[in-house]
């Protein structure tokens, strides 16, 4: 389901250039209509209006308010939660592609590459406009082109077949459909010239004032720019090599850094994920969020009901598995992890975990924090929250990308050049903020535990991370769980046991996901399904 969007900050205001939501060409890439051509694109207002439109379904629950997220929660450190046929198919490596947590995803990521589309075909010409706008109108249709073309690549571009891409740039345009790409490596490096032409155009987040926080930046361009490289040096190894020095100007020129100085280590990490902190020197990219518009993410963790205070969705539940791959003594466990008898503040009281519905025992709690304010007697004087659970929207924006992945993305690929010795210095910064004692000379094990430690429950795909690692034991392994003996009882006494079967992902198929059949069908049969579905 796709909410109406009450609210939208000053970015993406008066949106106009078409409806709200994606129509049934799906690879409607092309900037259609002669409204468009004729009556638009004649003033630095219409230039504006077109690329805050680009934006809009950064909010929408089909992408990164919750569906997005079920392919990920295919990994091995969550469960489905709640009985889902459509996300226990995706998690059991069974879906028939027509699910809507795939279909609404697929079609409004090609939704923004269209309105990207629009501008970077009209913009040069656009009258009445200045050179830095157009610079940067530009700049940021770029990035939002690469950023969801990435995301459409890496779920459902196969290395033996691609993705539909089409752009203006390309001289038969406006005569065809959108070619698929012979393969996901095509794709990347579409997304690669992208970020490029975008890290080119873009200022760096600095310059903008208050109300243009969120829009694209030199440094998110860079930062995705890392990723896509990683993503692809599974087939091409030469591309780890370009990885580091992107880094360090993420780094020096973009001004970026963990948050520290907070006093203990789990106050330095906790302090990540606080609305004081949405755009902290950590921040690369993120959902901005508002108490009626943004991501739902928060309140789709929440203990379902929310203990009957607010309404939580109780969906994304943390496994035994995950609990037990943090040190002992790692901070970073109960800032993502609540488990029965943990403390945490809500509604303005602090409140001992316990779960009547948690199938693991479990709840993620990064996202906690707008949900601390209020009073417990009255939910409606947490002024950080979206007053109806039906649309459960906070303050703390939504980290898409942060430092610490950039800093865990250099360390892999000095690792995967074999200079471990040098991965030790990005590695162990992550780990210092922490309290956790250096690795002087990291392994590609050190690596997997601490990007997953480090960046659990967050939107960075360790379910991706462990197809692309080819660690399929992990993901074919049985889920378990706490059982808890009274589950009204933060106390209660509890057996591990398994909440989720063995699976059988099988590298020949699941390696991506099947696109639906319907979209194939409008197709005519141009597209093909997924290699293996």
């Amino acid at each position: 389901m796709k909410f109406k969007i009450n609210y939208i900050p000053a970015l993406v205001l008066a949106i106009v250039l078409g409806t709200s939501s994606c129509n049934d060409a799906w690879v409607d890439t092309k900037p259609n209509g002669s409204p468009t051509t004729a009556y638009f694109w004649q003033s630095e207002e219409d230039v504006q209006k077109a690329v805050a439109s680009m934006y809009v379904p950064m909010r929408y629950e089909s992408t990164w308010g919750r569906d997005l997220f079920w392919v990920q929660n295919a990994s091995d450190d969550l469960i489905v939660g709640r009985v889902k046929a459509d996300g226990e198919n995706i998690k059991n490596f069974i879906p028939t592609g027509r699910e809507g947590y795939l279909t609404g995803g697929w079609n409004d990521l090609y939704w923004m590459m269209n309105k990207a589309n629009q501008v970077i075909a009209n913009v040069p010409a656009a009258t009445n406009t200045s050179e830095a706008l157009k610079n940067r109108a530009l700049g940021e249709a770029y990035f939002v082109r690469g950023f969801a073309h990435f995301w459409l690549a890496y779920i459902w571009g196969h290395k033996d077949q691609g993705v539909p891409f089409d752009g203006p740039e390309n001289p038969e345009f406006e005569k065809r459909v959108a070619p698929q790409l012979p393969s996901v490596t095509d794709n990347y490096e579409q997304i690669i010239k992208d970020l490029q032409k975008a890290a080119d155009l873009l200022p760096f987040f600095e310059s903008y004032g208050p109300a243009d926080r969120g829009r694209a930046h030199k440094v998110a361009a860079w930062g995705y720019l890392v990723k896509t490289y990683a993503y692809l040096a599974q087939y091409d190894p030469s591309k780890w090599a370009l990885i580091p020095p992107i880094c360090d100007k993420i780094k020096s020129e973009g001004n970026r850094a963990l948050i520290t100085g907070k006093g203990s280590g789990k106050a330095n990490y906790q302090a990540v994920f606080t609305i004081a902190n949405n755009w902290s020197s950590e921040y690369i990219w993120s959902v901005t969020s508002g108490i009626q518009g943004g991501s739902e993410f928060p309140g789709v963790i929440l203990e379902n009901k929310g203990w009957g205070i607010y309404n939580g969705w109780g969906y994304f539940q943390p496994t035994e598995e995950l609990y037990d791959e943090y040190e002992t003594n790692d901070p970073r466990r109960e800032v993502t992890i609540l488990k029965f008898g943990d403390k945490f503040r809500y509604f303005g009281e602090e409140r001992s975990y316990f779960s009547t519905n948690s199938l693991s025992g479990f709840q993620i709690n990064k996202y906690m924090e707008p949900y601390s304010y209020g009073s417990n007697a009255n939910a409606g004087t947490n002024n950080q929250i979206n007053p109806s659970g039906d649309y459960p929207t906070t303050t703390l924006n939504l980290p898409l990308m942060r430092y610490a992945e950039i800093l865990l993305f250099k360390a892999e690929a000095l690792i995967k050049m074999g200079r471990n010795g040098d991965a030790a210095s990005p590695l162990n910064e992550v780990r210092a903020r922490v309290g956790l004692p250096e690795i002087s000379n990291p392994t590609m094990d050190d690596l997997k535990h601490e990007r997953r430690t480090e960046l659990a429950c967050e939107w960075t795909d360790r379910f991706y991370d462990l197809k692309r690692w080819g660690d399929f034991a992990k993901i074919n392994a049985p889920l378990h769980g706490r059982i808890h003996a009274v589950k009204t009882d933060p106390n209660s006494s509890y057996t591990i046991q398994e909440v989720w079967p063995a699976r059988r992902f099988d590298p020949n198929k699941h390696m991506a996901w099947p696109i639906s059949p319907d979209e194939i069908s409008r197709s005519n049969n141009k597209y093909k399904q997924t290699p293996g579905w």
